[in-house]
């Protein structure tokens, strides 16, 4: 039997950066409830969140009515990722236009750290692997007026921080140091080691 890998989520990033390593996933997004307890910190907060958008795929592929048929020589391999950004808090998905002006100008000329979460579900193999990985990105001290300009494309609203470090942001971008695929929000490289670690590629 051959692994067949599910990811639990529709974020064409991570399809993109997981295609680019050769891998074409099946794409079952979670449908879960991401509110968290207010004292989790960046990393409690992204484990957890991942985990349980990992073990909602996990369920919905052992029910009676799953979303897909797998081969009969497979064995699913789910993973799932939850991304924030973190400066003295947690700053996920803005609300609004209003609350990703405030995260901009809080990470603006100074450093921040992005953190992803992963969760990598093998039942088959009773694997349960749950990890986060960080990268520090420092950001120009850019104007109000940069900002606003920002604001006025589609590209912060469904990031983490309210940018996208690949996309048009990238120029207010001073320095990072870790992956730039965690920043994206699928840290490649350490998924990788974890599943050569467990057999799964």
């Amino acid at each position: 039997m051959k692994p067949i890998f599910i990811l639990a989520s529709s974020s064409p990033r991570r399809i993109e950066i997981m295609k680019k390593h050769n891998m074409n996933p099946i794409v079952i997004p979670s449908n879960v409830d991401e509110t968290l307890e207010a004292s989790m910190d960046n990393h409690e907060a992204v484990e957890f969140l991942a985990k349980k958008k990992g073990l909602h795929v996990v369920n919905l592929l052992s029910s009676d009515n799953p979303p897909v048929s797998l081969p009969c020589d497979t064995f699913p391999v789910v993973l799932a990722a939850d991304t924030v950004v973190y400066k003295e808090e947690i700053l996920g998905k803005p609300e609004d236009r209003n609350d990703a002006f405030r995260m901009l100008a809080k990470i603006r000329g100074t450093d921040h750290y992005v953190t992803t979460g992963v969760a990598i579900f093998c039942p088959h193999k009773a694997i349960e692997d749950v990890f986060s990985v960080d990268t520090k990105v420092t950001c120009e001290n850019y104007t109000d007026e940069d900002i606003e300009k920002y604001l006025d494309t589609d590209e912060p609203y469904d990031k983490a921080g309210a940018y996208a470090i690949q996309g048009l942001f990238k120029k207010h971008i001073n320095a990072f140091d870790g992956f730039f695929d965690n920043v994206v929000g699928f840290p490649w490289t350490p998924i990788e080691e974890h599943l050569q670690k467990h057999g799964l590629i």
